[in-house]
Parts: structure tokens; C-alpha cells; sequence
């Protein structure tokens, strides 16, 4: 299972880049993302699907991070906790680089904690819980 996992992380950070710099295939995020999932953050949890809905929040979500400065997202690390043969919570450290003209490069380090599943050899992000991701934006200067 750790292969696998590791093969989607390493898949999912490609994807934000390429997304981040403006190239979003709608195609991966079919192949990162379970049919259905659920969310955790501190505005509440939410259940969605893997379809339009998705699409267009991660698009939003992209423009977004280009509009405040975000030029980067690299994995720090990666651990796992398995859950038993098939699932797993992949606890993920990320750092995101932020840049302006009004904001030097800001590095923001946050771990997002997913919930994976393997079938068939290929591992899938079912879930998510993240922290308040806005309040280390704030902290930063980024918002």
C-alpha cells in the first residue's frame, strides 16, 4: 500500500503545480479523487462528488491562490498510518511559497491529513481533514 500512496502524492503534487501555473486537466482529477468524498475544515465538514461540482471549486480554487500570490506547493513529507490492507490516513506536510509586489517570498508550511484507498493497485484521496489554513494566511501577510 505505501508504494501506492506515495505514487499519488507524488502524482497530486505534480497536479497542483501544473494547476497552479495555469495548466488544470480535468482528466487527473478523476484519477487522484474516489467517486465520492468528504471534508473536514474549521467552516464544518462537507460530503461531495467526483464530477463538475469538483472541478469547478478546484478551478476557483486555483485562480484564487494565483490572485494572492501562491507560486508554489512542494510535499515535505509524507507519513502514513495504515488503517488496514486497503486504507489509510496519508498525513501530508506541505509548503506553499507566496510572492508579490507588495510580499516578499513567504513560505507556509500546513499538513493536510487524507484518508486513501487502495483498489486495484491504484490509491485514491477519499477524504481530507486541514486545519485553518486562512488563520496561516492571515499570520503571514498573504490575506
Amino acid at each position: 500500500m505505501e508504494a501506492e500512496v506515495r505514487k499519488l502524492f507524488q502524482r497530486y503534487e505534480r497536479f497542483f503545480r501544473r494547476s497552479l501555473a495555469g495548466d488544470f486537466d480535468k482528466a487527473q482529477v478523476a484519477e487522484l479523487y474516489a467517486s465520492e468524498f468528504i471534508a473536514a475544515t474549521p467552516a464544518g465538514v462537507m460530503a461531495g462528488k467526483n464530477g463538475e461540482s469538483l472541478i469547478q471549486a478546484m478551478v476557483q480554487g486555483y485562480d484564487h491562490n494565483r490572485r494572492i500570490g501562491m507560486r508554489d506547493m512542494r510535499i515535505r513529507g509524507l507519513r502514513l498510518s495504515p488503517i488496514d490492507d486497503l486504507h489509510c490516513v496519508a498525513h501530508v506536510a506541505w509548503t506553499a511559497t507566496y510572492a508579490r509586489d507588495d510580499l516578499p517570498e513567504t513560505a507556509i508550511d500546513f499538513d493536510v491529513h487524507y484518508l486513501v484507498q487502495v483498489r486495484d493497485g491504484d490509491a485514491k484521496v477519499f477524504g481530507w481533514v486541514s486545519g485553518d489554513e486562512n488563520a496561516l494566511l492571515k499570520q503571514h501577510g498573504v490575506i
